[in-house]
């Protein structure tokens, strides 16, 4: 049966949730692999609006198992916070696992991300505050707290008082912080424990059954491919692999379960926090697609960066993900624009013309993009829901993405409903 992996192909935002949305009501096993709370899905369904941030998009549906696999990082507060809120509109966390293994954001990585960024000054990389690269930090320095200390306190009040202690002293001792009660910390977190105990078990294992049984899987990740801590715009990235293959050894299976790889991108490009960003529209144009599209962030609500639709970035993308298929979101913000522009090529500082994502910051700085044009529309596109209702124009641009991307478009999103979508 397939088991499918939903990645970002931009710089995260892409709309993935809907995405993912619309495949998770077709499966039967929704797995989320890596990431913290620091990103989110925004799904539309039936008319209400779904704000998650840990919780698989796969919760929506009452007898889809969703896990949360050892390569994510965990919130307790802000998760059980989150599943209060969606217990309150009546939908069922009883299906729902996380893998004791995962590992868990302590205060003092929320307070170490803060004052980290603050201490950067004007090189700061623009994270969330959320504390996720200092669980990831501590995850790779092995002494980071998992799920499975939370329910053994004498573990757990035993690895609190070892790391919050350095913690404490790299807070007072370099940036002037305040220390923590360590024994108020295990207090609190004894009592996630609690809450969270019945939710543990090994997705590793559940994973490879559902698969064992046939059942049909979907894996969802957080961000994007231009913020992989390897191949996105370093240092200007998260702390995981959002690609592919992180799916993989964020949930502890083999890559010949996989049976399809679908991208997912705007069909115009956005970022959040700083970096280059070579096609960025700093104009009333990129206003316009910011205000129509609704681009400000599902976590924070910072407003994004907009720029046009840049072929080389996700080429970037099918290449490193191995895509089989993309998902091209958001066709109808575009309506109204006037002629598109899509970048085709960078002209490299030296001169020189790539078509390939450079693989530095340095070198992606000094690259001025190479546009081609494409004829814009003004139809109203959001009740359509085959390829060929599109006017010319807009099929024409599908099918000019396809060529530049070297992968096929396989669905297309015209409005935020899930119903909103062009399969193809």
């Amino acid at each position: 049966m397939p088991a499918n992996i939903v990645v970002g192909s931009q710089w995260g935002d892409e709309g993935k949730g809907k995405i993912i949305d619309i495949l998770a009501s077709r499966a039967e096993v929704v797995v989320r692999s890596q990431g913290g709370n620091n990103a989110g899905h925004t799904v539309v369904n039936n008319g209400e609006v779904y704000k998650l941030h840990l919780i698989p998009s796969g919760i929506l549906y009452p007898d889809t198992l969703c896990l949360i696999g050892a390569g994510v990082v965990l919130d307790p507060k802000d998760f059980i916070s989150e599943l209060d809120s969606l217990e309150t509109r009546g939908i069922s966390t009883k299906n729902l696992k996380i893998d004791p293994r995962a590992q868990i954001v302590m205060p003092w990585h929320i307070q170490l991300d803060g004052l980290s960024e603050k201490f950067r000054g004007n090189s700061d990389i623009g994270t969330t505050k959320r504390g996720i690269g200092p669980a990831y930090m501590d995850k790779y320095e092995r002494c980071g707290i998992r799920m499975y200390d939370l329910c053994h306190p004498d573990v757990l009040a035993e690895k609190i008082k070892a790391t919050g202690n350095l913690k404490n002293k790299i807070i007072t001792a370099v940036y002037g912080g305040e220390a923590y009660d360590l024994d108020a910390v295990t207090a609190e977190y004894i009592e996630y424990g609690k809450r969270l105990a019945s939710y543990m078990d090994d997705v590793s294992v559940l994973t490879y059954e559902a698969d064992k049984a046939g059942k049909t899987i979907m894996f969802e990740g957080a961000q994007a491919t231009l913020l992989d801590i390897d191949f996105g715009t370093y240092p200007y990235v998260t702390s995981s692999h959002p690609l592919s293959a992180g799916v993989c050894v964020g949930t502890g299976v083999g890559p010949r379960m996989i049976t399809n790889i679908i991208g997912v991108a705007k069909a115009y490009t956005t970022r959040v926090g700083k970096g280059p960003f070579p096609t960025e529209l700093d104009d009333e144009i990129g206003d316009k697609i910011r205000n129509v599209g609704g681009e400000f962030g599902t976590t924070t609500g910072r407003p994004r960066r907009t720029g046009w639709f840049d072929a080389v970035i996700v080429r970037h993308s099918v290449r490193v993900n191995g895509l089989d298929g993309l998902a091209i979101n958001k066709l109808d913000t575009l309506c109204g624009l006037g002629t598109l522009k899509i970048c085709v090529g960078y002209k490299m500082p030296d001169g020189s013309i790539t078509k390939n994502f450079p693989p530095t910051l340095e070198e992606l700085s000094g690259c001025e993009p190479i546009y081609e044009e494409a004829e814009g529309f003004t139809e109203d596109i959001t009740g359509c829901r085959t390829f060929e209702e599109l006017p010319a124009s807009c099929q024409k641009y599908i099918k000019r993405l396809e060529e530049l991307c070297e992968c096929k478009i396989a669905m297309i999103g015209v409005g935020p409903d899930r119903s909103q979508i062009i399969e193809r």
